[in-house]
């Protein structure tokens, strides 16, 4: 029988951990075993997006008191590993599964760290028999919490379980649970940020389900601010409520129902005599269930905020994805500080949202600005205004025809290049605008217009063919429209699965609608090809991403003075706002506008930005930042070459050197397709002068290095040289490559082997030429 020192992992694991766990009283429905929780980062390299398996976030077990409940977490070790050595991993992992109870085992006992007792975090070592059973943990985490049996009756409450075997994220499960017990101890006021794309419905449904099911909310109301999302949220989630749900329609009120969807124009006519919600009593509800409240709750003056206060004796739930704190408004102020907030930078770690890449592309009248020549005229004949334009002037006040038609030419080549049946929204300043991209995109693509005219759409408050086909455009297995070009109508509530290209051109001046557009791009469909997403930007809005503020805990900003009060307006939905806003200027613009064309408009520099291996928006350069990133790994060209040609496959360099964010695709793009990538980095990092691989596969011809092998030998050593020269030293370093057709001719891949005598014949071989290939750096 093998020593315990001498088992693996896993075996520690069967034979010692799990029976000491299940000897404690937990069943196997408690024990979660290998359960991974983050689904890995998606890494974009050039126009591939693959899944980083190594930053999957995985515990070797789980334990639920109930199965809503993670309530322990145990990281197992070789025996050969001291007792307590995976403790600080597992303590990790319980920040993300709001775990109190911490186990670290490397079969000879228990490592505890337990967070619940009141004289502070204790951790101490317990004997293998000596594991705490489920109701030990449950009653310790009851005491940390105050917990009485009435709140434990509604936190145990299980969630709805999906026939198809869907449970909630971890995330997810923290917002429910947190929500729950809040809930359930009285708090009235609760506030839950989760970025777009993250599921906020199906967890506003959840603790519905458990507050509903376990008899504490009799009556709910779910408020929305669009029409799209009631009926998104009435046919997905909320259909598992079956008959006890109704939708406010026209303002009809049966007061017979328990769940209750609602706009929030639905139940208000803007008159405090007739409002429709009046006709149910001020404690007919519960529970108010706030969607998107960075709208309608945040502001003191918001008719919204008015149903609100008229269901006051209600818990309110308040869900977002971008808190609204400014001098005037404020989600903070009316619901409090966030119980939990899962934000866009932990939503991409995680793999649960698309990572991005930035386009900015630089205009000559953008970056230097434009002054008319003396004399100019606009298209009407009048003269133009002799002063100094800038971006912020075009499309608002001053239209440059020859800036919309390069726009769009670079759009339609970006497109071109990568997928032009790619989603694509293109954000403009206001309808005109909208109008104007639209035509101008039809007319670079006009070989797809001809086949269907749905290809480019302008989906505006006021375009009626455009808004029919909005349905169209956010669902993936309808391919058209493909390019939408809009101003304000589509920066919310448009579940754009597939959408791959945002394009902004358009100033915009709020982080929060910034965070809005993003969010358009941020989901995840697998099954149509969407991993990431591209911003296109024209007005360097990206800037945002800089901004400390982007994508951190939210912060009460707005000053509260005593006996404030503020002006009542009447507000309405955002359906309806966004559409007015798209139409307020709508018969003014043209004649505010002046438009001119003959204008020299040329491209001054692109820069592809990437988000790096820390969540964050590389800010310079691909040349720049491959510098920076290779020196902080080789300080000298020496240093690099002896890496380099010490190692027995330079592949593993280049993994090495994407793991550190250097995108090896985006590059060759930048610098030269038909480079090596260990000339790139030479001439990049160290200023070396660079040779192509032609150059490099010439060089080894003329020193007559085959000379030394047989004729057939020599013949597939001039193959992979070609191979090389063609695509890359990553493509000849696999003996797999002796499978392709190119090798047909000379047998299998065992008797081409041969002809270098064996394997490590073969090996040496390919190693010797690599040799050959990087003599001239």
């Amino acid at each position: 029988m093998a020593l315990k020192k001498d088992l693996t992992e896993q075996e520690i694991r069967s034979r010692y951990i799990l029976p000491a766990i299940q000897k404690a009283g937990w069943q196997p429905y408690q024990i979660g075993e290998e359960r991974s929780f983050t689904a890995g980062t998606i890494k974009v390299k050039g126009d591939r997006a693959i899944r980083d398996k190594k930053t999957i976030k995985r515990v070797d077990y789980i334990l639920y008191y109930k199965p809503n409940i993670p309530i322990a977490i145990i990281e197992a070790k070789k025996n050969t590993l001291h007792l307590s050595t995976g403790i600080q991993q597992a303590l990790n992992y319980a920040k993300f599964l709001d775990v109190p109870f911490v186990y670290s085992s490397n079969g000879d006992g228990f490592y505890e760290h337990d967070k619940t007792l009141s004289n502070g975090i204790i951790e101490r070592e317990l004997e293998l028999d000596n594991f705490p059973s489920p109701d030990e943990l449950w009653e310790r985490y009851k005491k940390y919490k105050n917990i009485t049996p009435k709140e434990e009756k509604i936190i145990i409450q299980e969630y709805y379980h999906d026939r198809s075997g869907r449970e909630p994220r971890y995330y997810q499960q923290n917002a429910i649970n947190r929500t729950v017990e809040a809930v359930a101890k009285g708090q009235n006021r609760i506030l839950l940020v989760m970025a777009t794309g993250t599921g906020k419905t199906y967890t506003a449904f959840q603790i519905i389900y458990r507050l509903w099911k376990s008899g504490l909310k009799k009556r709910i109301l779910f408020l929305a601010d669009r029409n799209a999302l009631i009926d998104q949220t009435v046919k997905g989630d909320f259909r598992h409520f079956k008959d006890k749900k109704t939708v406010i329609r026209k303002k009809r009120i049966d007061k017979s129902y328990e769940i209750y969807l609602a706009l929030y124009q639905g139940l208000t006519n803007y008159d405090e005599d007739s409002d429709a919600y009046r006709e149910f009593s001020p404690d007919f509800f519960d529970l108010v269930i706030i969607d998107e409240a960075h709208r309608g709750s945040a502001s003191a003056d918001s008719a919204w905020r008015e149903i609100l206060n008229y269901f006051s004796k209600a818990t309110h739930i308040g869900l977002t994805a971008t808190p609204k704190e400014t001098k005037d408004v404020s989600n903070i102020e009316y619901f409090g500080e966030p119980i939990y907030t899962y934000s866009l930078k932990q939503g991409i770690e995680d793999g649960f949202l698309a990572p991005y890449k930035v386009l900015r592309i630089g205009l000559n009248v953008d970056l230097e600005g434009w002054r008319p020549e003396k004399g100019k005229r606009d298209i009407e004949g009048k003269e133009v205004e002799n002063q100094e334009y800038n971006r912020k002037d075009y499309d608002k006040n001053l239209v440059l025809l020859d800036r919309s038609e390069v726009v769009a030419k670079k759009i339609t080549e970006y497109l071109k290049k990568h997928d032009r049946f790619a989603k694509t929204i293109v954000f403009c300043v206001d309808i005109e605008h909208a109008n104007r991209m639209r035509n101008a995109l039809a007319k670079e693509n006009s070989d797809l217009m001809a086949k269907d005219s749905r290809y480019v759409m302008q989906i505006t408050g006021d375009n009626r063919d455009g808004k029919q086909e909005l349905d169209n455009f956010i669902n993936p297995a309808e391919k058209y429209p493909v390019i939408a070009t809009t101003s304000k109508l589509m920066t919310t509530g448009v579940d754009a699965q597939t959408c791959k290209l945002i394009v902004l051109d358009s100033e915009i001046n709020s982080i929060t609608e910034f965070k809005q557009i993003i969010g358009r791009g941020t989901r995840i469909n697998e099954e149509y090809g969407k991993r990431f997403f591209t911003i296109m930007d024209f007005r360097e809005v990206t800037k945002h991403f800089s901004d400390k503020d982007f994508d951190g805990e939210p912060i009460q900003i707005k000053e509260i003075k005593e006996n404030e009060e503020l002006p009542v307006e009447k507000s309405k939905s955002t359906e309806e706002s966004l559409a007015k806003e798209d139409n307020k200027s709508k018969t003014t613009e043209k004649k505010e506008k002046v438009f001119v064309d003959n204008v020299d408009v040329t491209v001054l520099n692109e820069r592809v930005q990437l988000i790096n291996s820390k969540g964050e928006l590389i800010m310079v350069s691909l040349r720049d930042y491959t510098k920076t990133k290779v020196k902080e790994e080789f300080a000298t060209l020496n240093d690099f070459l002896n890496k380099w040609n010490s190692s027995s496959k330079k592949e593993a360099i280049i993994r090495e050197l994407e793991d550190k964010g250097i995108i090896i695709e985006e590059f060759k793009e930048e610098i030269g397709k038909n480079m090596d990538i260990f000339d790139i980095i030479c001439h990049c990092a160290f200023d070396m002068p660079p040779l192509t691989r032609k150059e490099r596969a010439n060089g080894v011809i003329k020193r007559n290095y085959f000379s030394k092998y047989k004729d057939k030998a020599q013949e597939v050593l001039k193959i992979l040289l070609e191979k090389y020269a063609n695509e890359g030293i990553e493509n000849i370093e696999d003996i797999k490559v002796l499978k392709l057709s190119d090798f047909k001719e000379f047998g299998s891949p065992m008797e081409i082997v041969k002809l270098f005598g064996n394997k490590d014949g073969y090996i040496k071989a390919i190693e010797e030429l690599e040799e050959e290939l990087y003599k001239v750096a």
